[in-house]
């Protein structure tokens, strides 16, 4: 079997990209601050952001094949430690694309919706980036510095991912289940839109750029949709408490980084290529049939 390197298996794309990878490669993953044992992967501590760490485990593994999903992911957090955010986010991917370059490996990098202002979407590959926080910035210039360096690369376009909760990472619905299992008010946006998938078909549509794509690739879903709309589809599947789901806008809520209003992602050309989302209430049957047998 081939060697595929998946950098940051901690979190929560990472993890999920080991499950489905591991079908057809010998993966090695990358961690660097939290420890997690995943079976038949092998699993490597690294701080990416030294080159000589980087270069090295490149020269140790010999990879075929890389997919770069370790980042600092958090808008918030980018935009209070700009400088710290810049190196994992920017340099890091950069060293990565160039170590790729010199021996010809194929490259799948995980950028973000958040490239866009979203004041004019659905936004297609070649629609003008235009970020309106840091992190968006950060995403935009790994792009131009990775497409420079190796033009060969997937630069993969995530939307926002959900799924079942790794042993190091949890996405979004969780928090959203705990606070309305305990009978607390969830507040969602009406006025944010996105075009969600599961991380285990974002992880499908990874393993796809990295066959077949050269440059960029949109891999969102096939619905755009508010986050208090999926809220509301949240709550009839898994059946949870629906009184205490409330919806809210943007503007009522303070938080660091600024946020676009829309940034779905038309990903028609990578729905052409067998990139195949189901809807969310799908993903989230799914999610609940699964939870359902873990019990």
């Amino acid at each position: 079997m081939q060697k595929l390197l998946i950098t940051g298996v901690s979190g929560f794309l990472g993890w999920h990209l080991c499950q489905l990878a591991q079908q057809e490669w010998e993966v090695y993953g990358t961690y660097h601050t939290h420890f997690l044992a995943i079976p038949d992967i092998k699993i490597v501590k690294v701080d990416l952001t030294d080159f000589q760490e980087l270069k090295g485990i490149f020269n140790d593994i010999k990879p075929d094949a890389v997919i770069h999903t370790a980042a600092q992911s958090q808008p918030n957090y980018c935009q209070l430690h700009p400088q710290e955010s810049y190196t994992i986010n920017v340099t890091t991917s950069c060293h990565i694309a160039g170590l790729c370059a010199d021996n010809s490996l194929p490259l799948a990098f995980t950028s973000t919706d958040l490239v866009f202002d979203g004041l004019k979407a659905p936004y297609t590959e070649i629609d003008k980036v235009s970020p309106v926080n840091i992190y968006g910035e950060q995403k935009v210039k790994a792009e131009v510095g990775i497409l420079k360096l190796y033009p060969q690369s997937a630069i993969c376009r995530m939307p926002l991912m959900f799924g079942r909760e790794t042993p190091t990472a949890k996405s979004f619905i969780q928090q959203f289940m705990q606070i309305l299992q305990d009978g607390k008010e969830l507040s969602l946006f009406i006025d944010e839109f996105r075009t969600p998938v599961s991380a285990n078909t974002a992880a499908k549509g990874l393993l796809l750029a990295l066959a077949k794509v050269n440059g960029i690739i949109h891999l969102g879903g096939k619905e755009r949709i508010s986050r208090y709309d999926f809220g509301k589809i949240l709550v009839e599947v898994l059946q949870l408490p629906s009184d205490k789901l409330k919806s809210c806008l943007q503007a009522d809520v303070k938080m660091a980084a600024p946020r676009p209003k829309d940034v779905s992602l038309d990903s028609s050309k990578a729905f052409a290529l067998g990139y195949q989302p189901l809807s969310v209430r799908e993903e989230l049957d799914v999610l609940s049939k699964s939870n359902t047998s873990n019990k």
